[in-house]
């Protein structure tokens, strides 16, 4: 196999998209450890290039790095705020026979859109907490894992980078749904077909 150090290119394009928000030369530091800890574990009698098997390990200390230097706190203002929106957007759907959108709960309460969007981001945060319990993470090699890296590998290629988006990337429903150019209520219905699938299987 090529040296290790020749997969750098590897890491930074997964360290990129992050790079706005997290010092570079950590994430690179981590995305390495990830590497290392691939080179350390990969057999080339699977059926599976080292750059595909790396991936995950890389994305998985990314990840984990991300998550302990980000501590969510939502304040009072946001929470009542969340409170208004749902009370208003019952009251509108009802009227309309339609979920509203954000921007007309903005525009009944008066707020900014971006607040609307910023307090019902609060929904994604806490069910992409319970939806991590359901999938672990790939810097594990357990036989759970392994056994959940080669269903991954079964699925249609579309349901394949939902699943990578959503949980290893940890993109929004929003942006996974302008990633792979279907609507939010899409992404949500797939999601939840994928995850049944991968539950029966496993």
């Amino acid at each position: 196999m090529e040296d290790v150090l020749d997969y750098e290119g590897l890491i930074y394009s997964i360290i990129n998209k992050y790079t706005s928000r997290y010092d570079k030369d950590d994430l690179y530091q981590v995305g390495m450890i990830g590497l290392m800890d691939a080179y350390k574990h990969y057999d080339s009698s699977y059926d599976t290039k080292f750059s595909s098997f790396a991936y995950y390990y890389i994305l998985g200390e990314v990840n984990k790095f991300i998550r302990n230097s980000s501590s969510l706190k939502i304040s009072k203002s946001v929470i009542e705020l969340k409170s208004r929106i749902l009370k208003v957007k019952e009251s509108m759907t009802q009227k309309l026979g339609r979920t509203p959108t954000n921007l007309e709960i903005s525009l009944y309460l008066e707020v900014p859109v971006e607040l609307i969007d910023e307090a019902l981001l609060t929904d994604e945060v806490e069910s992409i907490d319970e939806e991590y319990n359901m999938i672990p993470s790939f810097d594990d090699t357990s036989a759970e894992v392994l056994d959940l890296k080669e269903e991954l590998r079964k699925l249609p290629e579309e349901e394949r980078k939902l699943i990578i988006a959503r949980y290893f990337e940890e993109m929004t429903q929003q942006e996974t749904s302008q990633l792979l150019g279907m609507s939010q209520v899409q992404v949500s219905r797939n999601e939840s077909k994928i995850l049944k699938k991968l539950r029966t299987r496993l």
